[in-house]
């Protein structure tokens, strides 16, 4: 059996690897693998570290915020808004603790940001409701 085409797509990338031997992610079930010939299969992995093995034995990890995971075919697809690839692990793992981390914390005061914009918005327009026109 043929191995896995493994596609990782973000915002300004994408990257084709073939002959993945196998796939370890982790959902919100836990932890799982993905070899070739397996049943359809989709989920939403988590914040954290992925990784894939090659046939000749090598693993290498795959950091992101969260993405989406399409399998069918021996085609998986991950979609994501950001991710970084190393054989490394000890600078994977420094490199999601530290730049993916601060991003992610951006991106939580952004949403925190919009959201008070969004409530001091609907304040106004009910003000606005009951204004004598």
């Amino acid at each position: 059996m043929s191995g896995i085409t493994l596609h990782l797509n973000s915002a300004v990338r994408s990257e084709r690897i073939d002959n993945v031997a196998s796939f370890v992610g982790t959902d919100a079930s836990g932890s799982f693998g993905i070899q070739p010939g397996r049943a359809r299969f989709m989920t939403i992995l988590d914040y954290g570290l992925s990784r894939y093995r090659t046939p000749d034995g090598e693993w290498f990890y795959l950091a992101c915020p969260g993405a989406v995971l399409n399998f069918a075919d021996n085609q998986l697809t991950v979609n994501t808004r950001r991710y970084l690839c190393d054989p490394d692990y000890q600078r994977i793992s420094n490199l999601l603790a530290g730049q993916l981390a601060e991003e992610e914390a951006e991106l939580k005061s952004v949403k925190e940001n919009l959201l008070q914009m969004e409530q001091a918005l609907f304040r106004r327009l009910r003000n606005l409701e009951r204004w004598p026109g």
